[in-house]
């Protein structure tokens, strides 16, 4: 019975195994969100953020329906954290860089993406526990489309955690 068990988990963790090189890759963007987690003005803004509050009536049913170009959209990709992370993700190794609240309501962008609140989604629940994380699969990024691994780090002031960094990490 135990190795019947044994055989049965097996392949599901074969299959959410990344290859060495792309493993070691992800360990690198890891440490790099960490870094960028840490940013005075990626902290500053998350602290905004968290005493605003969301956008007044925002849902991700809502946000589905905000132009890419609108003032809306365009003020996460405009503002000085989402200007930095667009700097940040000129680095093609990534194809997308967010920031979320302590709820998960976007903070900044350098992309819009799919989501105005990630707060049910592993990215975002996992980095909320305070250390980097990493998907151990590929799949495509539900904003850009581009084959990628989902990674985030935590957001933190003061010991606590505030936020996310959350970014799509490109495997080809």
């Amino acid at each position: 019975m135990m190795l019947g068990m044994v055989l049965m988990i097996s392949p599901a963790v074969a299959a959410d195994s990344l290859p060495p090189a792309l493993q070691a890759k992800v360990e690198q963007y890891k440490k790099k969100m960490a870094e960028w987690a840490a940013d005075p003005a990626i902290v500053a803004a998350v602290k905004e953020a968290n005493a605003r509050g969301s956008l007044a009536g925002m849902s991700n049913s809502k946000w589905l329906e905000v132009d890419e170009k609108s003032p809306t959209s365009q003020a996460f990709t405009t503002s000085k954290a989402g200007l930095i992370i667009k700097k940040w993700e000129e680095d093609k190794q990534i194809n997308k860089l967010v920031v979320r609240d302590e709820k998960g309501n976007l903070v900044a962008a350098s992309t819009k993406p799919l989501l105005y609140n990630n707060a049910i989604r592993p990215v975002y629940i996992n980095a909320m526990k305070g250390e980097p994380w990493a998907a151990g699969n590929i799949a495509p990024d539900p904003t850009t489309q581009v084959k990628s691994v989902q990674a985030s780090a935590p957001i933190m002031d003061g010991g606590k955690v505030i936020g996310v960094v959350h970014a799509g990490i490109t495997t080809e």
